[in-house]
């Protein structure tokens, strides 16, 4: 159970989307049933069905940054960063016209100290330090950080995804209620809502309420440790508000379900949640690491897509049922073709 390799499965390659589907609410939908493991085929929008008027449906409103630059050493060789850190956080900024981020940067040879690398006329970065795998990068640049990153950003896909960004991408691996910008990655489970989809949950008496945690680096870091609970997570900033907080407590004391939407929406209900399952308001770094023998104190049910082989998400999902459930779902889902990882199909586990 506490193994890293207990937490492997064979994945065909076809079996990892490349693509979003047309139309967002047109993937399918795994339902399994978290205690006795029991499956059921679905699309995506029958959870209009499987949801019920007395749930309170929990998403995360963090927005994905063009977080991903493309540039070139001084000496002329070809450079890549992936900023990790918003910039347009006050916290990062030291001065006018010069902003500190944490950033992964791929280059021919790894940069030393005092490296500078160039975007464009109004943009060039010098690196500061190097510590476990991550810089400290200082930007320069002429006018308003946040708007030249957005203008020359690229959308930061996942690297199993082996395509380069297109338009389409700005607006797909992005969720329809996206509204505060700092995220690196998206939390993929919301990306199959369609604003009619949710419209119509509201209609139905559905209670939709929102958290904030801005998906981290910690996404692309894989574990490294044999013993599960040898591994440390990364923290990522959360926000909840009193109005989400109040929500969340008053339909869990009348005895209604919270259904987490996405692994990032359950972590951050969960780090928030004293003993007795009461969420509290509060914003601050979330490093709450999920695995098999967690007690959960909030979440009832949750929509998940379908996660990587020995990636901590893949715990988290089986800590709420069991990991033989999860990996035979897995199974399953691999035999009826469905599509794997940030682009791919849904689970609902409840």
């Amino acid at each position: 159970m506490f193994l890293l390799n207990d937490y492997d499965y064979d994945l065909p390659e076809e079996r990892i989307a490349q693509k979003p589907v047309e139309r967002r609410d047109r993937s399918r939908l795994l339902f399994m049933d978290r205690n006795t493991g029991e499956i059921a085929h679905h699309k995506f929008l029958d959870i209009y069905d499987l949801l019920s008027p007395s749930d309170v449906l929990v998403i995360n409103n963090t927005e994905v940054i063009p977080a991903r630059l493309f540039g070139q050493k001084e000496s002329g060789g070809k450079a890549e960063i992936l900023i990790l850190d918003y910039p347009g956080d006050k916290k990062n900024r030291i001065d006018n016209g010069e902003s500190v981020c944490r950033c992964l940067i791929k280059t021919s040879k790894r940069p030393k100290d005092g490296t500078t690398l160039i975007f464009n006329q109004k943009l060039k970065a010098n690196v500061v330090n190097f510590k476990d795998g991550i810089y400290t990068v200082k930007f320069s640049y002429k006018g308003d950080f946040e708007h030249i990153i957005d203008r020359i950003g690229r959308v930061p896909l996942p690297p199993y995804i082996k395509r380069n960004d297109d338009k389409k991408d700005r607006t797909f691996y992005q969720t329809v209620y996206a509204s505060r910008k700092g995220a690196v990655a998206a939390p993929t489970a919301g990306l199959h809502f369609s604003l009619s989809l949710m419209r119509k949950l509201k209609e139905k008496g559905v209670k939709i309420v929102a958290i904030t945690l801005h998906v981290g680096y910690g996404t692309f870091l894989p574990v490294r440790v044999s013993d599960i609970r040898d591994h440390r997570i990364h923290s990522e900033w959360y926000s909840i508000s009193k109005e989400t907080a109040d929500m969340i407590n008053e339909s869990k004391k009348a005895g209604h379900r919270i259904v987490a939407v996405g692994t990032t929406a359950v972590r951050t209900l969960e780090y928030a949640s004293k003993e007795n399952g009461i969420v509290v308001q509060g914003e601050g770094g979330c490093n709450l690491f999920i695995y098999p023998g967690y007690r959960f104190q909030t979440v009832d049910a949750m929509l998940t897509n379908f996660h990587l082989p020995k990636s901590t998400l893949l715990m988290l999902v089986s800590a709420f049922s069991t990991r033989e459930n999860v990996l035979n779902a897995y199974k399953a889902a691999i035999e009826k073709q469905y599509r794997f990882f940030s682009y791919g199909d849904a689970m609902l586990i409840a």
